[in-house]
């Protein structure tokens, strides 16, 4: 097998390894419905996905008619509590992903999870899905501090460290992770099955996949 010319994978959680759009949705809506609002699709939430969990709920309220009352925080708190409650009713890897993992593991390739998600619910939901002990790290967007978040270079700069040196590459769907990995000066691959906010093609990356069949020929191109 040829080896990629990478010592360590950085993976996005959500949109990019795993498809968490049904739960998230669901959790929005949760909270929409709680104050009679009308429900959004699972669309038009993926759209609001990559900025955290708290952009996400700001941008469903506002979609649907503004904050009530201008009290964010006890809708903030209801929609965590539920989604932690229902983190994997229906996320789940994206197709291949899984075989690519296994791919980097015959190669002796490292991986991690870098997210926006809160570090607990990344763990939880990793843990759920039989994911989080083949991790090298998994760094949330709360594990350095919320100014050290995506896009900020930080988190991959750590998840080398904690994965124990090398070169490193990281793959993601949003502008936040393409300019995290530039902002880290390692390459990056965009994936166009993600939680899109627009073309694939204007994030920037160094390369782009329409399916994780295609990723380890990516990286070895990369080189």
């Amino acid at each position: 097998m040829t080896k990629i010319p990478f010592d360590i994978i950085g993976f996005d959680l959500d949109g990019t390894l795993v498809d968490t759009s049904g739960d998230l949705t669901a959790a929005v809506n949760h909270v929409l419905s709680s104050v009679g609002r009308p429900t959004l699709s699972a669309e038009t939430v993926k759209q609001h996905i990559g900025g955290g969990a708290k952009l996400m709920l700001q941008q469903g309220l506002e979609a649907t008619g503004g904050i009530p009352d201008g009290d964010f925080k006890p809708l903030y708190r209801q929609m965590l509590a539920y989604y932690e409650a229902n983190v994997s009713v229906h996320s789940r890897p994206f197709d291949g992903a899984l075989n690519v993992l296994d791919t980097l593991d015959a190669m002796g390739v490292r991986y991690a999870v870098v997210t926006n998600k809160f570090e607990s619910l990344a763990v939880k939901l990793l843990n759920d899905l039989n994911l989080a002990h083949r991790m090298g790290c998994i760094l949330g967007a709360d594990t350095l501090g919320k100014e050290n978040a995506k896009p900020s270079g930080a988190p991959i700069f750590e998840m080398v460290k904690r994965c124990g040196g090398g070169r490193a590459a990281y793959i993601g769907d949003s502008i936040y992770d393409i300019m995290a990995a530039k902002n880290a000066d390692v390459p990056s691959v965009a994936v166009s099955f993600g939680f899109l906010h627009g073309p694939v093609e204007d994030m920037g990356a160094d390369a782009i996949i329409d399916h994780f069949d295609d990723l380890i020929a990516a990286l070895r191109n990369l080189s």
